[in-house]
């Protein structure tokens, strides 16, 4: 899995975990990068079927 337009470097997510004492390698931090990027995925997908529902409309 491959995301072109990531903003958050392994670099810098590695910063940020230590700066909250979680001590993790290059490697692990690329999975936790994947992983939050596809949650982030995922999560707007959600937010747009949620959006396209008509307002009112019972779910049965």
């Amino acid at each position: 899995m491959n995301f072109t337009d990531k903003k958050v470097s392994v670099r810098r997510a590695i910063a940020i975990l230590a700066k909250n004492g979680i001590e993790v390698e290059d490697d692990e931090a690329t999975v936790i990068v994947d992983f939050l990027y596809l949650m982030a995925k995922n999560h707007k997908k959600a937010g747009e079927e949620k959006a396209s529902k008509p307002q009112g409309e019972i779910e049965l």
